[in-house]
């Protein structure tokens, strides 16, 4: 046995710094009953894509871009031109690209070397061993914390109290498998650890001689070799820290996988101090970007540039004519791709109604409980806190609500019995023949998909008169709807009807936390309805017609089918024409199912898109978000008859309604970064699936309620599916970052980027494209970085800089 201690002890200031910041660069994982999107490259957005693909190549082994080939096939099909290549090519640092467009071309028709990830300690010790050191450490800490983390799911879990470290050795102390294994003395080297999380770092990270240089390094690839596991701690943090205070697990899960580290150094030590003394000093040198990354970013940038060109080249044509006059119908729905084919399929069907997109929470941050549930769901974007308490109370009175918590308490109970370790073989035994009727319906496809039936929502405590006024208002000016009401105004929330799926929730409104959005939805229809209200918006210059009546629904994106919460509308209230809203609803679910139906494998001409939410085997029931690749904030009459293929995220926004741009500093501060967080878990799912995505759906194992194996071992699984981004055949999501194109003055965009560091680096590293529509609703500037702006009209798009003017 050999032990290397650096000369000089590391400080405990020194180790929780560095911690801390690996611990940065590690994406929340939120548990799967409200899964979200959510950017795993949100650690790397203060750097470039070839210096994230080169930190995350030493430490995990990850690409960040494609395999070459799928820009050769680009490029040869003419999709991506010699324009595209030359102009990304100039975004290049001078010091790392090719010399010209012929030696680009020359570099896209090798293979890149990928960057070799530094190994691992358990891995030397397993080249050294012979025993797979990072598949036991994977499925031991997995033994634990799947009943460490459990939501619910396990029938026995450890004892609650104490620090995740803590638990974790009087756990490991009693586990054997390490041992056997051959590493004979493990309890007693836990035994003997430090008390506490930043000691034991301070310690390992001694004895393992690495110095202050390295740790960040060795930490980000550590954490990195928990899977999931550390970012559902580092979601544990995100939500402690939206509520203020702090959360110590990730830091002890660092110090759990270090642990290991540090007892397996103390065994193969003599075999590996060579190699581990050489690694130890790579951690401490910086990841380096190689010309083969800068390389592939570039055919990355100029891939996304032809996707540009055809996204202006849409917006360019001439707009439809649209219907004058009082509009007969207005339906708001959710900026959400999948919302875009269906408002385009209503529009055609009577030139009188229009459409308009807005985050599907409608601006109301909710922390709701639903009928006969304790379950508080947060309704709102996850990068918001609630603002307001709602439930949904029994209409029969307390009695009645209680009995109800009773009936829905005895049956959850009763799906943990019959689901239990201990019960789940005797209860299909026993009960097993009584669900066979069940059984044959959902293998039949004959189950029913049906939207929440609870009774409408209530703030719970209410809202003060002029909060009520306040809210209604502020919500309907960043609507951009403050006039020209239509009789009927539709708002619609959306969600997903899916069966046997773990995923789920991710099909739901990402905007409501994960949730369906016909809670916001109805609630936001009560507000607008209350003729206190109305008369405080007249009073504000938001002049709401007397007959102006708002309805809630919701959006089913699997079937297309929606749902009218017209019963929450007294009987004097309800629009007289009801049935031909209906109607209009019920013919443009046919026409968006048949356009959806040319994109989903077996799916026919439309007719069987809908029998798939009902499809137990299904594992595509829809494409969610896939192939999403624009964001748009500009009036309707802009993108109103383009096709944009349910590709193009659509929010409604006229900057002359809007004083001081606050609406503009929302949008660009809010629904911007939650679309960027989608665009981005699909763009690493697909070019870094080991790393970011979470494998085949047909192999999953939910674990803890929290979130899925692959198979029976190894780490939690985060990120998209196979299933999610592939038909089988071809890729369904085309990894584009996400272009986002605002009608607005320069200045007004350039100023919200000043004053907000973290979105602006967003843009300057281009994880996201910024462009500018000029008066006539084209893209004509895009955004350089450092607060500039090139006009896109010049050859090749580039443009010397010019000063800022605005577009009117």
């Amino acid at each position: 046995m050999i032990e290397i201690v650096h000369s000089l002890p590391t400080a405990h200031e020194t180790v929780m710094a560095a911690a801390d910041a690996a611990g940065r660069r590690i994406p929340p994982l939120w548990p799967l009953a409200s899964s979200v999107a959510v950017n795993p490259f949100l650690g790397h957005a203060g750097e470039p894509l070839w210096a994230a693909g080169a930190r995350l190549a030493r430490a995990g082994g990850a690409a960040v871009t494609m395999p070459r080939r799928w820009y050769r096939d680009r490029v040869a099909a003419g999709l991506v031109t010699d324009e595209d290549l030359r102009d990304a090519l100039a975004q290049a640092p001078a010091a790392l690209r090719p010399a010209d467009l012929d030696a680009l071309k020359a570099a896209m028709q090798a293979e890149a070397r990928p960057v070799p990830a530094l190994p691992t300690l358990a891995s030397l010790c397993a080249e050294a061993s012979g025993i797979d050191w990072p598949g036991l450490i994977a499925d031991r800490i997995t033994a634990w914390a799947a009943g460490h983390f459990d939501e619910g799911q396990a029938l026995w879990t450890p004892p609650p109290g104490g620090s995740a470290l803590a638990l974790w050795r009087t756990w490991a102390l009693h586990d054997l498998t390490p041992e056997i294994a051959g590493l004979s003395g493990f309890a007693q080297h836990v035994a003997g650890v430090p008390d506490g999380t930043v000691p034991a770092l301070a310690r390992a990270v001694a004895r393992l001689g690495l110095a202050p240089d390295a740790l960040e390094s060795y930490f980000h690839q550590v954490l990195l070799s928990l899977g999931g596991w550390a970012q559902y701690a580092r979601y544990r943090l995100w939500q402690a820290e939206l509520a203020g205070t702090s959360d110590g697990t990730l830091r002890d899960l660092l110090a759990i996988r270090t642990i290991w580290d540090e007892a397996l150094l103390a065994r193969y030590g003599d075999q590996i101090v060579e190699r581990w003394a050489a690694i130890a000093a790579a951690h401490a040198s910086p990841a380096v970007p190689t010309p083969d990354l800068v390389v592939d970013a570039v055919l990355q940038d100029a891939c996304e540039r032809a996707g540009q060109r055809a996204l202006a080249a849409t917006l360019a044509t001439a707009a439809p004519q649209g219907g004058t006059g009082r509009p007969v119908l207005q339906a708001a729905f959710c900026i959400d791709v999948r919302s875009e084919v269906f408002r385009r399929a209503l529009e055609s069907l009577d030139p009188g109604i229009r459409t308009l997109g807005f985050a599907g929470f409608f601006g109301l941050g909710l922390a709701h409980r639903r009928f006969a549930s304790d379950v508080v769901e947060n309704r709102l974007p996850v990068l918001l806190k609630p603002a307001l308490r709602t439930c949904t109370a029994c209409p029969e009175g307390e009695i009645a609500d209680r009995s109800a918590r009773i009936v829905a308490r005895a049956g959850r109970a009763w799906g943990r019995f019959r689901q239990a370790a201990v019960s789940s073989f005797a209860f299909v035994e026993a009960a097993g023949p009584l669900y066979l009727g069940k059984l044959l319906a959902a293998s039949l496809g004959r189950g029913q998909a049906a939207a929440p039936e609870d009774p409408p929502p209530r703030l719970d405590p209410s809202l003060d008169p002029a909060s009520r006024v306040a809210s209604a208002a502020g919500i309907l000016r960043a609507m951009s709807l403050t006039a020209e009401f239509a009789p009927v105004v539709l708002l619609a929330g959306h969600g997903a009807t899916v069966v046997n799926n773990p995923h789920a929730s991710a099909l739901h409104c990402g905007a409501c936390g994960g949730y369906t959005g016909e809670v916001n939805a109805r609630l936001l229809a009560q507000l607008l309805n209350d003729p206190a209200v109305r008369t405080g918006l007249a009073e504000q210059g938001v002049v709401v017609p007397s007959d102006t009546v708002f309805l809630a629904a919701l959006h089913d994106t699997t079937t297309d089918a929606v749902t009218l919460y017209a019963d929450d509308l007294p009987v004097t209230r309800r629009p007289p024409d009801l049935a031909r809203i209906r109607g209009w609803l019920a013919a443009a679910g046919t026409i968006a199912r048949a356009e959806r139906a040319l994109r989903l494998p077996g799916a026919g001409e439309g007719g069987r898109v809908a029998r798939r939410s009902r499809d137990w085997a299904e594992t595509r029931p829809e494409w969610g978000l896939a192939g999403c690749h624009a964001f748009i904030a500009a009036p309707r009459h802009r993108t109103a008859g383009r096709a944009l293929d349910g590709r193009a995220f659509l929010h409604e926004y006229d900057w002359r309604q809007d004083n001081g741009f606050a609406v503009l500093e929302l949008i660009l501060t809010a629904p911007v970064v939650v679309a960027s967080w989608i665009s981005l878990q699909y763009y690493g799912s697909v070019v870094a699936p080991d790393l970011f995505g979470s494998g085949n759906k047909l192999l999953h194992n939910v674990t803890g309620g929290i979130g899925v194996l692959e198979g029976n071992g190894g780490l939690l699984r985060a990120g998209l599916p196979q299933q999610s981004v592939h038909d089988g055949a071809a890729y369904a999501h085309e990894p584009l970052r996400l272009s986002v194109c605002l009608e607005a003055p320069r200045e007004a965009i350039t100023e919200v980027l000043r004053r907000h560091a973290e979105v602006r680096a967003l843009f300057d590293n281009r994880w996201l494209h910024l462009f500018a529509l000029d008066q006539d609703g084209r893209i004509a500037w895009r955004y350089a970085g450092d607060l500039r702006w090139t006009s896109t009209r010049q050859p090749g798009g580039v443009a010397p800089d010019v000063p800022l003017k605005a577009v009117v």
